[in-house]
């Protein structure tokens, strides 16, 4: 939302032209980055980690999972 190489109008037009043509689409708002992802890189890692999960294997990807973190695995 606040880039400062594309200003967010530009990523509106595009959204809107895929709406009106049918299209899928995923968005990921950022509000307080610029051009790039800063602050929020953990986050946009994990949620492209998802993405491939999902979209390229076909499984649902662990939850809100934290990269670099030691899962505690679950006693039976």
């Amino acid at each position: 939302m606040m880039d400062d190489n594309v200003p967010p109008y530009n990523t509106q037009l595009v959204v809107s032209a895929l709406m009106k043509a049918g299209k899928d689409f995923d968005q990921i708002m950022l509000p307080d980055a610029r051009h790039g992802y800063g602050k929020d890189a953990a986050y946009i890692m994990r949620r492209r980690w998802d993405y491939f999960v999902t979209n390229l294997q076909g499984n649902i990807p662990p939850r809100e999972y934290q990269i670099g973190k030691a899962r505690t695995p679950a006693v039976p």
